[in-house]
């Protein structure tokens, strides 16, 4: 027969007649990931530099993105963003990319001059593991799980000429 018996304000569990460190365990994983989970949402980011002024808002519908320079154009603002925390995919480099139009329609951009788009691994990383101690031994096993965000550089503009 086991009686387990929580203590308030600890976390632990006292049993007698069996294992605590099962229903420990039982406890402890569940919210390991949960938390891991919460890690790796990341903080997705945005951030402007004045180079003009600004314009009345636009639809973020009307920004295009350039690759190359139009004919004529008025800076307006240097743009960096960054998705969230994930494993690299094209996902993230287009959410960082649109997080640049977003910015640019509030300052009255009509296009983004896009510098460029890369991959770096932020100083959080995603583990998942599980562990059990027998009566005589004891066996656990971890998953490390790489994690990277995308970023995006660009130049919220106004197009005089294409």
């Amino acid at each position: 027969m086991h009686v387990c018996v929580d203590i308030p304000m600890r976390p632990v569990r006292v049993c007698s007649g069996g294992d605590f460190r099962s229903a420990t365990m039982k406890r402890v994983l569940p919210s390991s990931i949960v938390l891991a989970m919460l890690f790796a949402s990341g903080c997705a980011s945005i951030h402007a530099t004045m180079l003009g002024a600004p314009r009345p808002a636009v639809a973020v519908e009307q920004v295009r993105v350039f690759q190359v320079p139009p004919k004529r154009y008025e800076e307006i603002a240097r743009l960096d963003a960054s998705s969230a925390i994930g494993f690299g995919t094209q996902g993230q480099a287009n959410a960082a990319i649109n997080r640049l139009r977003r910015e640019a329609a509030k300052l009255g951009a009509d296009g983004v001059l896009l510098l460029g788009v890369d991959t770096y691994a932020p100083p959080v990383s995603m583990g998942v593991g599980a562990g059990s101690y027998g009566h005589h031994g004891g066996a656990s096993i971890g998953v490390g799980i790489p994690t990277a965000q995308k970023h995006a550089a660009g130049v919220a503009i106004h197009v005089i000429e294409e």
